[in-house]
């Protein structure tokens, strides 16, 4: 790679971060199967991942949307944005307080793993990132996923436990314990995190 191209990537992000913060399927009409019941907590959720996003970027680290495409092939991520600030969209409160800013990345994935079928891996090597912090939706599923898939690359793991949910409480708490024990994951609340 050229240095110029190095030097300028549309002068938005820095060329390296030891450390990412990673947003799973946040942008999200939450119309699917028991979506209903993960509300009013996942607005509780999503004001803890904003401040959470403004600690990380104070910190001058990157911040990456992983979003599923919901099966549509032709997904624009910046026209799911809009779809879900729509009024009548039950997302439109966790979009308007996690709207993707100019700054921001974003890898749309087809599966339950931002690692597969997508270029993350690529983005991560890129920006040298080494430690990945995991908030987002469904903790028992595409979080787990992505975070069993970063442990196998061997990037150390944060998924604060207030930042992780799923429509399911036992189920989130067994995912997390897991991730905690097998994936040597760091599960402190956000509030508790510290960046250096």
């Amino acid at each position: 790679m050229s240095p110029d191209a190095r030097d300028d990537l549309h002068g938005n992000v820095p060329d390296t971060a030891h450390t990412c913060l990673l947003m799973i399927d946040m942008i999200n009409e939450f119309s699917f199967h028991d979506a209903g019941g993960m509300f009013p907590a996942i607005i509780g959720m999503a004001e803890r991942i904003a401040e959470l996003k403004r600690h990380v970027k104070i910190a001058g680290f990157p911040v990456i949307y992983v979003n599923d495409n919901f099966g549509r092939w032709q997904s624009d991520f910046r026209k799911l944005v809009a779809r879900c600030l729509e009024d009548g969209c039950r997302g439109k409160e966790v979009a308007k307080l996690l709207r993707p800013e100019e700054d921001d990345y974003f890898v749309l994935k087809p599966k339950h793993s931002g690692f597969y079928a997508t270029p993350l891996d690529l983005l991560l090597t890129y920006l040298k990132a080494r430690r990945l912090i995991i908030t987002g939706v469904a903790g028992n599923s595409c979080v787990l996923y992505t975070a069993a898939d970063a442990y196998m690359r061997e990037f150390k793991l944060i998924v604060p436990a207030d930042c992780v949910l799923s429509t399911d409480a036992r189920a989130n708490d067994a995912a997390l314990n897991h991730m905690a024990t097998m994936l040597k994951a760091d599960v402190r609340p956000s509030l508790n995190l510290h960046f250096a």
